[in-house]
């Protein structure tokens, strides 16, 4: 008599259609997939961040050129930073999900390992989620440094103008933010040393026949984006000398 009441009112998530998705993350395989896929993502952002940045190097009218392009495209900006937000947001919550549904898995495993036994050292998986753990937080330093900062947010008192080139240099030219700025770098290239190649394996692309240049192609990406972040800090100050700083 009541068959009508028990099926269950179609909510959000299957108005947009996105059932398929949250079933896909029901499953360990399922998460590692997505997890694969948001890493490879960050990954072509971390590219063209790096390019960006790189034009410090060109000097201030190339940096504020570009700055000034990408803000006037708001509406392109907007969509991008969200995707990004969402991005992190997803690879965060999968890293949290996995690293503790393998271990709940495994107890017996990790007691193991956390009591060294036999030289037992920490394993790739625990230190993915401890470098990604430093790596957030520089992202979320870097977002208090530079970007909340052109809103008009500024938590550090740094003295901001309408000079990109001259704004990002005054961050890094500061002892203290340059030395954060430069191992956070480093650890950056050291999670994505192990997290490009582990990716591909996440999405099934671990061919035997592929998969040692897939490691070394990870290995040197992980370099060319560290010491690429790195060096920026590392000679913001010689980058600063001489410089006038401009106001438009």
């Amino acid at each position: 008599m009541e068959t009508g009441s028990a099926r269950p009112k179609a909510g959000l998530i299957d108005w947009i259609g996105l059932r398929w998705f949250f079933l896909l993350l029901s499953s360990s395989i399922g998460q590692k997939f997505v997890m694969g896929v948001t890493g490879l993502l960050l990954c072509g952002f971390l590219v063209a961040h790096l390019a960006g940045n790189l034009l410090l190097f060109a000097g201030a009218k190339w940096f504020n050129d570009y700055a000034h392009k990408l803000h006037e495209q708001w509406e392109f900006l907007i969509v991008a930073e969200t995707g990004l937000f969402v991005l992190f947001l997803a690879h965060i919550y999968l890293a949290f999900a996995t690293t503790f549904g393998n271990a709940k898995a495994r107890e017996e495993q990790y007691a193991v390992k956390q009591t060294k036994i036999k030289g037992r050292v920490i394993g790739a998986n625990s230190w993915m989620f401890a470098s990604g753990a430093v790596v957030l937080g520089f992202v979320l330093l870097h977002l208090t440094d530079l970007r909340l900062a052109a809103d008009g947010i500024n938590l550090r008192g740094f003295k901001y103008t309408d000079d990109a080139f001259g704004n990002t240099l005054m961050v890094l030219k500061n002892p203290i933010s340059r030395a954060v700025y430069v191992i956070g770098s480093i650890v950056l290239g050291i999670h994505l040393s192990h997290g490009f190649a582990s990716a591909f394996q996440s999405l099934g692309l671990n061919h035997p026949k592929y998969m040692p240049l897939i490691k070394i192609g990870g290995k040197v990406f992980a370099v060319v984006i560290a010491v690429g972040f790195a060096s920026i800090a590392l000679f913001a100050p010689e980058i600063w000398r001489g410089y006038v700083p401009v106001s438009h």
